[in-house]
């Protein structure tokens, strides 16, 4: 059996990985879209954050238009017995995601589906999750960008969110996130700030990180 985890490292699929804990490997996917990803451009941040964890990390790049058969070819190749992700309340997500593990032969957990998304947000909170903001679609959660979330600051986070009527959790994808510390991670990594881009659709932190090793 061989259970995968989406893996963009954020703290939501974190989160559904640690409530189906353990799994054998994390899954990134880089898709083509027509707006830069945060998730995609700190690639190396994510790599950085799934090896603190010590769980390998599978990067798949799909192709327009065969996204679906690629990430089905790819998940019978891994012996995909479970696929586990971490989506709320998006049901085109869920059906997607349905239809991935049914072409592929496996199971799908989604902990989290139809959960609160703000009691989500807060249980990672009290779980001593720290996450840096890489990129915010509002206007207010963009003073987020580049900050680390944590439960010296989430009030003043939910207070940005709250004004821009956003999901505290960002399942419309108003915000997305790199978790730097949680019950998960067993090494201390850093994330250092390279620049942060403004554009029309969104504001994005370019970022590198590296292992906190002594250098001889």
């Amino acid at each position: 059996m061989v259970r995968i985890a989406m893996f963009s490292g954020g703290k939501d699929g974190l989160r559904a990985a640690q409530i189906e804990w353990p799994v054998d490997a994390f899954l990134f996917l880089i898709y083509e879209f027509p707006e830069p990803s945060p998730h995609i451009v700190n690639l190396q941040t994510t790599i950085a954050s799934a090896s603190a964890i010590g769980v390998p990390i599978v990067v798949k790049r799909l192709h327009k238009g065969k996204e679906f058969i690629e990430t089905v070819e790819l998940l019978r190749k891994l012996n995909t017995d479970t696929l586990i992700a971490g989506d709320v309340f998006v049901e085109d997500h869920l059906k997607y995601m349905e239809n991935l593990v049914r072409e592929a032969g496996a199971k799908l957990r989604e902990p989290l589906w139809s959960l609160d998304t703000l009691e989500i947000l807060m249980k990672d909170i009290e779980d001593n999750y720290s996450f840096k903001v890489l990129g915010a679609r509002p206007k207010n959660l963009r003073e987020s960008v580049g900050k680390i979330i944590n439960k010296d600051n989430i009030n003043w986070f939910l207070e940005l969110a709250k004004k821009d009527n956003a999901d505290p959790l960002g399942e419309k994808g108003e915000y997305h996130t790199i978790v730097l510390k949680s019950p998960l991670h067993k090494e201390e990594f850093s994330v250092k700030d390279l620049e942060i881009k403004e554009l029309d659709c969104c504001r994005i932190l370019l970022t590198s990180s590296y292992f906190n090793q002594k250098i001889f």
